[in-house]
């Protein structure tokens, strides 16, 4: 018998039963006796089938093992170098445990004994894919990273993703205590997951974006799989109002600090700062802003901490102190004086919301990364690749 996915010779013995007659007594009675059923022979399948072509290098590829057990077992590239493999414990089967090759064809060998006792050899070959280009994956999170409660994770593709389900399946967040949460795609090469609400402090997470021998759509294939482990830390939550013109901080429910602060000029709509749920995105001990359309250029200022890829900071700008607290005059930034400027750049994390209220203009797609909490749960969840 031949394995549905392996060239395999088996040894076949048949069943046969027969009968002997024998005088008992004067009564003529028979006794009859039966020859019992010969042992099976091992089965044998293999996964992909022999001769299969374009199969994932990421598998799964594998053997196993009915009626026996196997003896020896090795997969093979072009080259003789042997793929790396588990046994299980019964030896009923055998997996690759490592990626295979593009456009590589692997060759199996070796054999299975079954419980007649008889060898059955186990031969065939498969080749892999060949994608007509590899995408690569990057991811905002690092390892061993400690990030803030609106933190979420970004996967960005070096190529339009045709095939968004395939990849959004190949994605996985994994996080203790549990979080719920769910991918978006903000644009065909970019995938966000963040949680419902803002992540539990203290959470641990686990990134993999497992999309290397996946089709991406259009002959393009994963090229490598990406990961992350990181943690989520304290809980520290900014309200600024741009009406009353103070930024308040909170640390784990406590308010720690109400500062004065002016915010971006109303009366320009080149200037507003908007409303809605900043994340912060990176910390500088000193930036210099510019602006052609102001007429500035590389204005240093302190302790500045970036909210929004569309050029808004919370940072120290002394000339506007008289205006802090009292009305908005800057160019979208919240200014703080210098010295409340230290003390929040001190305590700021990358991941940490910035809730800004009150002005006329709400935060959105145009203001590129993060723009994820500006949207409503129902929305987020719509722009899931697998919502429907």
């Amino acid at each position: 018998m031949v394995g549905a996915a392996l060239v395999a010779v088996l040894g076949l013995s048949g069943c046969t039963s027969g009968e002997s007659m024998a005088a008992t007594g004067t009564g003529g009675a028979t006794e009859q006796t039966s020859q019992a059923p010969a042992k099976p022979s091992a089965k044998v399948v293999a996964t992909p089938a022999a001769d299969a072509k374009d199969v994932s290098p990421a598998g799964p590829i594998s053997v196993a093992v009915t009626d026996g057990a196997l003896e020896t077992i090795t997969l093979t590239n072009a080259d003789g170098k042997q793929v790396k493999g588990e046994l299980a414990a019964d030896k009923k089967s055998w997996a690759v445990a490592e990626h295979l090759g593009y456009g590589k064809t692997y060759t199996w060998s070796g054999s299975a004994l079954g419980t007649d006792g008889k060898n059955v050899a186990i031969a065939g070959s498969f080749t892999t894919v060949k994608p007509k280009r590899t995408s690569k994956a990057s991811l905002n999170t690092g390892d061993g990273q400690t990030y803030g409660i609106a933190m979420p994770v970004a996967v960005v593709f070096d190529a339009p993703v045709k095939d968004k389900v395939a990849a959004e399946k190949a994605m996985t967040v994994t996080t203790t205590p549990v979080n719920e949460g769910a991918w978006a795609w903000l644009d065909d090469s970019t995938a966000h997951w963040r949680p419902k609400e803002y992540w539990t402090p203290g959470t641990k997470v686990e990134v993999k974006v497992g999309i290397y021998g996946v089709d991406l759509g259009g002959g393009n294939y994963g090229r490598d799989d990406v990961t992350s482990s990181f943690s989520i830390g304290r809980s520290q939550v900014v309200k600024a109002d741009t009406q009353t013109h103070r930024m308040v901080v909170y640390r784990d429910g406590v308010k720690t600090h109400d500062f004065p602060a002016s915010m971006g000029l109303e009366s320009d709509p080149g200037r507003v700062t908007k409303s809605g749920t900043h994340v912060v995105m990176s910390k500088h001990a000193s930036y210099g802003m510019t602006n052609p359309k102001y007429n500035y250029e590389n204005v240093v200022v302190p302790w500045a901490v970036r909210v929004s890829n569309n050029g808004e900071f919370v940072h120290g700008y002394a000339p506007s102190i008289p205006d802090q607290g009292k009305r908005n005059v800057s160019h979208g930034c919240v200014n703080l004086a210098p010295a409340n400027a230290k003390i929040y750049y001190d305590s700021a994390m990358v991941g940490d919301p910035v809730e800004i209220t009150g002005s006329n203009q709400q935060l959105g797609k145009a203001d590129g990364d993060y723009f994820d909490w500006a949207l409503s749960w129902d929305k987020w969840t719509a722009m899931s690749a697998t919502a429907n």
